[in-house]
């Protein structure tokens, strides 16, 4: 029989399998364990893999299953293979957020995302490599190796949910969570060419991720089509009373039919086309863009005049939240330190812990933001950032009020780059995330879905972007899912 892996199913494809009892969920982790066993090898996508729990759990569903009346549907995510990324706690397994701090560490508990996951009987199969605390956006600043493009092992997976968006693109699970908080799910996505969602800030709880920078961050799925990951997301999504900032939204049906979705108003927002931009990348979504408008859409030129402020902006609120979350990683309450003397004072603990602390990222972004809130410079700095933010969201707001109903854009500005070509040049790095952070800093769901075959003189992913409206991921999921039933180009 051939991998599930190699051929390339779907959820939706597998879950039928499973529905017609054409398969067990103990040959299909069996498949999925030999095949990532062997390839992740060469990729770095895992920082572990849960082989021998993944197992167990199979044959748990496999009697389940047997039990089952035939008639009664499966749980959404029965037997379906899914990465989470290292920042997110899953009781008794390791979660060190790819940092030297955290090398040891033990969750003590189950975040609400993943532990929706579980209920709907999705097997977690591992924890994938990130940069480290997810600062970054190549997934080369982990603390325990670089993670490599799946496309081409010479050039980056995109970050810092990089692992994560690999694990896909290498066949390797059919599903994983990843964080964005500037873009780190659609971003990877692109580069790798998966699809990536990042839901409206406050859809799904954050209950059990790691805090980056808690007004920006937010859980969502990467997935090898728009419907797996609304299949993904209507699992994770719903407020959750351990998580003030979750909000109350519901989500019964995550599709529209043709007909409506055909009515929909796509802006353009011109700031999103800029100089610099890989040609390839321009042309492949202008030509997206072209698909759109052959087919009956309106399409609308939009201005978002603040956007060239959003990446100043967004790196003065990121360290500055991060510097704050990050405060509890001194060394001491998570040490790694086993022999300290007993009148050792704090000063000397510090001096002890010399070399087992933040990487270079990490250690970059916290000084910039423990600057920007001290005395004399946080209304210079961090106050009015935040008032820009406010300005962005404005100029979303009044695309949306004059009869927008969704964006079009990129995802990135380049396709993905060489390991190393941008390590030493942090500004280069965050130009990465420059058509994703306003979306993060306003609050939006947006969608990362590849562009199709044929664009690429490198052969590399190209992806676009589709931004909606706050709680309206249901338009953008419509919209992408009509692009992969119609649009779309194939080899």
């Amino acid at each position: 029989m051939n991998s599930f892996f190699e051929t390339g199913y779907t959820i939706d494809q597998l879950h039928e399998a499973y529905a017609r009892r054409a398969v067990s969920v103990t040959d299909v982790m069996r498949q999925f364990f030999d095949y990532a066993r062997i390839h992740d090898a060469s990729i770095g996508a895992f920082l572990e893999l849960f082989e021998q729990e993944g197992m167990a759990r199979a044959a748990t569903l496999d009697a389940e299953q047997e039990r089952r009346d035939a008639s009664s549907p499966l749980p959404p995510l029965f037997g379906v293979p899914v990465a989470i990324k290292d920042n997110m706690l899953y009781a008794r397994h390791h979660a060190s957020a790819a940092s030297k701090i955290l090398e040891h560490h033990i969750s003590a508990y189950t975040g609400t995302a993943v532990q929706k996951l579980l209920d709907a009987g999705a097997v977690i199969i591992g924890r994938t490599n990130l940069d480290e605390f997810a600062m970054g956006s190549s997934t080369e600043y982990s603390a325990f190796g670089v993670t490599r493009n799946p496309y081409d092992p010479e050039k980056v997976p995109g970050g810092s949910s990089g692992g994560s968006a690999a694990a896909v693109a290498g066949n390797m699970v059919l599903a994983s969570l990843g964080s964005d908080t500037g873009g780190s799910i659609r971003q990877p996505a692109g580069l790798c060419g998966v699809v990536g969602l990042k839901p409206t800030y406050g859809a799904v709880s954050r209950y059990g991720l790691m805090a980056l920078a808690s007004s920006l961050d937010q859980i969502g799925p990467l997935a090898k089509t728009v419907r797996d990951a609304a299949r993904v997301f209507s699992v994770i999504t719903g407020q959750d009373p351990l998580d003030a900032t979750s909000a109350p939204a519901t989500y019964e049906n995550l599709f529209i039919n043709r007909a409506a979705v055909k009515k929909k108003v796509l802006g353009v927002p011109r700031e999103y086309f800029i100089d610099g931009m890989d040609a390839d990348v321009a042309v492949a979504v202008r030509g997206v863009i072209d698909r759109f408008v052959k087919d009956g859409f309106v399409i609308k030129e939009i201005s978002l005049p603040h956007t060239q402020y959003a990446l100043s902006c967004y790196y003065i609120i990121l360290p500055a939240e991060a510097s704050s979350n990050l405060a509890r990683f001194d060394g001491v309450r998570y040490s790694r330190l086993t022999d300290v003397p007993v009148d050792a004072g704090l000063l000397d603990v510090y001096r002890l812990q010399k070399g087992m602390g933040y990487g270079d990222e990490p250690t970059r972004r916290i000084l910039l933001g423990t600057f920007v809130l001290s005395s004399g410079y946080y209304d210079a700095y961090y106050a009015k950032a935040q008032k820009v933010r406010r300005l962005i969201l404005d100029d979303f707001q009044k695309a949306f009020d004059d009869g927008v109903d969704a964006m079009l854009t990129p995802v990135t500005p380049t396709t993905a780059f060489r390991i190393g070509e941008k390590k030493d040049n942090p500004l280069s790095m965050y130009l990465s995330d420059i058509f994703t952070i306003p979306v993060n800093l306003a609050g939006l769901p947006a969608l990362s879905l590849p562009v199709g075959s044929g664009f690429s003189k490198t052969n590399m992913p190209i992806n676009f972007q589709i931004i909606g409206k706050h709680f309206d991921e249901r338009t953008i999921l419509s919209l992408g899912d009509y692009y992969e039933a119609h649009l779309k180009p194939t080899a």
